[in-house]
């Protein structure tokens, strides 16, 4: 039996035949381990079950094969996920340390135990640490079985003998194969051990869900293959000095993408928040300037959320141009069209702009209502607290219209707004302009819009 060693990122999964101090592909420096492969012949793995011959068929002759899914039990995780889990799927769970994996895994254990065995593989904690957990979330159910293993093998023979309808592995990056001569949590174990599990849980019809840990960069860690052979992929936001935290989908083949689940850290665990709105504007300030309310889309949800900017002179040669929440592309971009297409004077001024709540605005549509911040903050006069603020800011000044326009408003006047900005666009597609409940003001130039607050 032959060996032969290289060198593979742990970041992103790049393989060197030498040590270097910078991955040569991620540019991550001191992330490169050294890995050892074995070179034998593999014997080729049994096909799946249901899987299909390389006999190539026709669209009509494939049959659809419809899984029906297994509620949480958490309303806001099955909502995410598109009514549920789906039997036989591989399930990821990533984030910062102490943000809540652990907790909403045995949430979901508790809920899930209803309709079955749950198998909690304890690889990173002992028994008893898990235990005090799970007593503080008032988990007692009788159907959980925990188990303190860490090899493969043991594991996929525990999953075959108890026949769980879920299985929660936690974490991934300490299962190893003892098969593979290299540590537990290297890339070649992350990656065959999430392999081997996914087809184990394909075999058995059973759903698995993979708790991963993050790099310092923000991403999973392990091979970016990982988050390849998962079905879904789950990543926890939010700042762990705050109670707010956002369960994102990142990736999901049986559902919508880009939904959120949005919880609250207790005492007793992740609480759901049914309506997210209102939790982001209850700390709101009222009439002061700087602050814009802007109505942006989570996946499927529309969300209100408050837009801060401040905008004060500096005393450096370099101005400040600071963002959280904001891409800070973006923000340079609306700075340099609020210098350009309005005559703003920010070259002195520092600049500041966040979005409360934790939250991370991704969309476009939330341009203007930065930039009428911006404006507030740099002319000390607040916009009305009762209107709302949409829309996306090309170069040139214009202001585009963006999609799902009624669904924004909707939510807004049902939070009591009364006045709307809204993109010119999108004012002459909407066809029931007085049964929305709000004064609708069309833009379509930036320098249109700001005047509301100059």
């Amino acid at each position: 039996m032959k060996t032969k060693s290289f060198w593979t990122c742990s970041g992103c999964g790049n393989r060197q035949t030498r040590w270097t101090g910078q991955c040569s592909l991620c540019q991550e420096w001191n992330c490169m381990e050294e890995e050892t492969e074995v070179l034998q012949v593999k014997t080729p793995r049994p096909l799946l079950p249901n899987a299909t011959s390389s006999k190539p068929v026709r669209l009509h002759e494939i049959r659809e094969n419809k899984s029906d899914r297994f509620a949480t039990g958490l309303q806001e995780v099955d909502r995410a996920l598109g009514s549920g889990i789906v039997p036989g799927s591989l399930t990821l769970i990533g984030g910062d340390p102490g943000i809540g994996k652990s907790t909403l895994a045995l949430q979901i254990a508790q809920a899930m135990s209803k309709k079955g065995p749950v198998l909690y593989i304890c690889g990173e904690e002992s028994l008893e640490q898990v235990a005090l957990r799970a007593r503080r979330l008032n988990v007692s159910s009788q159907e959980i079985l925990f188990c303190g293993e860490t090899e493969y093998s043991k594991i996929a023979n525990l999953m075959t003998e108890i026949q769980p309808i879920l299985t929660i592995i936690d974490s991934i990056q300490v299962i190893y194969r003892g098969d593979i001569p290299s540590s537990p949590g290297s890339v070649t174990q992350v990656r065959e051990c999430a392999s081997s599990l996914m087809q184990t849980a394909k075999n058995l019809n059973a759903a698995t869900l993979l708790v991963g840990h993050v790099t310092k960069s923000g991403d999973i860690a392990g091979p970016r293959i990982l988050e390849h052979l998962v079905d879904t992929v789950l990543y926890f936001e939010g700042d762990r000095h705050l109670n707010l935290r956002l369960l994102r989908v990142m990736k999901n083949r049986f559902g919508p993408t880009d939904e959120i689940a949005v919880f609250q850290m207790g005492e007793n665990g992740l609480e759901q928040v049914l309506n997210p709105s209102q939790l982001f504007l209850e700390t709101r300030s009222i009439g002061s300037a700087g602050s814009v309310i802007i109505p942006t889309i989570e996946g499927s949800r529309p969300l209100l959320i408050e837009a801060q900017a401040l905008v004060t002179d500096t005393f450096f040669a370099t101005p400040s141009r600071r963002s959280a929440g904001i891409d800070a592309n973006r923000l340079a971009l609306l700075l340099a069209v609020s210098e350009k297409r309005c005559q703003m004077r920010l070259g002195q001024c520092d600049v500041f702009a966040s979005v409360t709540g934790g939250i991370k605005i991704t969309e476009p549509a939330a341009d203007l209502g930065i930039l009428i911040a911006i404006t507030s903050s740099f002319t000390n006069k607040p916009l009305d607290p009762k209107t709302i603020v949409v829309g996306e800011v090309g170069l040139g000044g214009e202001v585009r219209a963006v999609r799902r326009m009624e669904a924004r408003l909707k939510e807004a006047h049902h939070l009591g707004f009364s006045r709307a900005i809204i993109p010119k666009q999108n004012y002459s597609a909407l066809k029931k302009k007085n049964e929305l409940g709000l004064e609708l003001i069309p833009v379509q130039w930036v320098d249109e819009a700001l005047s509301e607050v100059q």
